[in-house]
């Protein structure tokens, strides 16, 4: 038996129902000609007469009402099951599964608590990496990301927030050595940074170009332990303006850095578009961390 549509058989069931091509056709809104070529198709494929043809319409054959007795259980198992999938999405529950870079992890904690407190039957899943994780792998539902706009194809992306990002010490650092006036006092302090795989990042080469390295005194590949050398008094290093928040003793250096504003990415697979999941907390997100 050749592969069968479902829609034919809904066009048949209608037929039936009708009595003729002309009227099922104006029930489904379809041209008659297209009600007659896919009940020929459905009847070849299925090597079953399902209607005899007369000059007054379309009579059932055993196998019609056969059809005519089966088809509105199966419409109403197929309605149901229409019903339960929105459902799932509608209820917003499940597992929702985000990737963040490891610096913006204190800032998104307290909105994920939160969206929790408002949606309970969620489950979340945080995963802090300063890696890009494919979304179409399945291992994270949505992204957030810093930096230039994410490009991809199969990526639906909107502008979640703005990531500040300036260098501050602790008091106790600044009482013991100060803060630097002009570039040419860098050198004439200690340094807490990344290590060389992030050079890259405008904030952090306009840096590491004007001073010894030697003087880089303290270095990490994961931005959380340079706030926390900084928060120490190890030395002068960047933290986003939210954490800086978070630790009011800590002190701003008013460094001319370029580019120390960065957007926030929220990144999503194109198939997920539908997703009330998705959409809700996007909309949570971007009320809680909208500037």
């Amino acid at each position: 038996m050749k592969d069968i549509s479902w829609d034919d058989y809904k066009i048949a069931y209608q037929v039936a129902i009708d009595g003729s091509l002309s009227q099922a056709g104006i029930s489904l809104r379809i041209n008659h000609a297209t009600v007659l070529r896919r009940i020929n198709q459905l009847e070849q494929a299925l090597e079953v007469k399902l209607f005899i043809r007369h000059q007054r319409g379309y009579k059932l054959t055993d196998a019609g009402y056969l059809l005519m007795d089966e088809m509105p259980e199966m419409l109403a198992k197929f309605s149901s099951l229409e019903n339960k999938l929105q459902n799932v999405e509608g209820d917003i529950s499940g597992e929702l599964r985000i990737t963040t870079v490891s610096s913006f992890s204190p800032v998104i904690t307290p909105a994920l608590k939160a969206f929790r407190e408002q949606y309970p039957k969620i489950r979340l899943k945080l995963i802090s990496t300063d890696d890009i994780i494919p979304l179409d792998s399945g291992a994270a539902h949505v992204s957030l990301r810093a930096g230039p706009s994410p490009s991809g194809v199969d990526l639906v992306v909107k502008e979640l927030s703005q990531l500040r990002t300036a260098y501050y010490a602790s008091q106790s650092y600044v009482d013991e050595y100060g803060k630097p006036n002009s570039v040419d006092e860098f050198n004439q302090h200690n340094w807490a940074l990344p290590t060389p795989e992030k050079y890259r990042i405008p904030f952090v080469s306009y840096i590491v170009d004007k001073i010894d390295k030697n003087r880089i005194v303290f270095q990490s590949n994961h931005f959380p332990d340079i706030h926390d050398a900084v928060v120490a008094g190890i030395g002068i290093g960047p933290l986003g303006e939210h954490q800086a928040r978070l630790n009011p003793s800590i002190v701003n250096m008013d460094l001319d850095i370029p580019n120390k504003d960065e957007s926030i990415w929220f990144v999503y697979h194109k198939d997920l578009k539908h997703s009330a999941r998705i959409q809700c907390f996007y909309q949570f997100l971007k009320a809680a961390l909208g500037n």
